[in-house]
């Protein structure tokens, strides 16, 4: 799990990275001095710790610009003064803790932080975020039957409805991941779905066939048997 803390006070940086380690050894968090320190960093971030009066730009400020970069982690502010608290859930922070920090009251929030981190990152495997003309949301990958390649578009067939995006082949294939097979140039198949296959066709759940690439059966049956077998990598 990829931990940072962001704090101007040398001693409140040592202490909260201590605490850290306390409970959860060999961490390692990442420290910066400042907010824009934060934001020129490259890695992805599970739990951040950000002070809010930062010298330079302030913690609220921070948070606004890093969402932007990395919606799912969980932010747990630091603060002084109780003043700052409404500011900081308006940035849809998980929590924040009152200087003079508490070594009891750290551990509690850091608990719920790293359950909530884990299931945020579970949430995140188990969706795909979708952007249409209009809209922009995300579907379950369960709800997926396949997908379709459309010229510089592909078509999302899903259980309720078809959903077309400008996207490629292989990205979809990247975020999809564990559970959906390249059966063909063209399609990605969800193998949940799948009912019966051939040496060229598979037939899905719904009665709908799909094209499976000759050359690509026999790797297809060994991908396939693993899936049913819920063997490595499935699992």
């Amino acid at each position: 799990m990829q931990i940072a803390v962001v704090d101007d006070e040398k001693i409140i940086q040592e202490q909260i990275k201590n605490l850290i380690e306390e409970s959860m050894p060999g961490s390692n968090p990442d420290s910066f001095r400042t907010g824009e320190g934060l934001l020129t960093s490259e890695k992805q971030f599970d739990i951040v710790f950000l002070d809010i009066q930062l010298e330079g730009m302030n913690g609220i400020d921070t948070a606004k610009m890093f969402r932007k970069k990395q919606p799912e982690t969980v932010l747990i502010f630091i603060t002084g003064s109780k003043e700052y608290v409404f500011q900081a859930f308006d940035v849809l922070a998980f929590h924040y803790l009152l200087k003079p920090i508490q070594k009891e009251k750290f551990k509690e929030v850091f608990s719920r932080a790293i359950m909530e981190a884990e299931k945020r990152k579970k949430q995140k495997q188990e969706s795909l975020f979708i952007k249409t003309r209009n809209r922009s949301f995300t579907i379950d990958k369960d709800s997926i039957l396949y997908v379709e390649s459309r010229a510089k578009k592909a078509e999302i067939h899903t259980l309720k409805e078809i959903l077309e995006i400008y996207a490629s082949m292989n990205g979809l294939e990247k975020q999809l991941g564990k559970g959906f097979y390249r059966c063909h140039r063209g399609y990605l198949v969800n193998m949940a779905y799948i009912t019966e296959y051939n040496n060229d066709s598979i037939l899905l759940k719904n009665g709908e066939t799909i094209y499976l690439a000759k050359e690509k059966y026999h790797e297809f049956v060994k991908e396939y048997m693993r899936y049913l077998r819920n063997e490595w990598p499935y699992e």
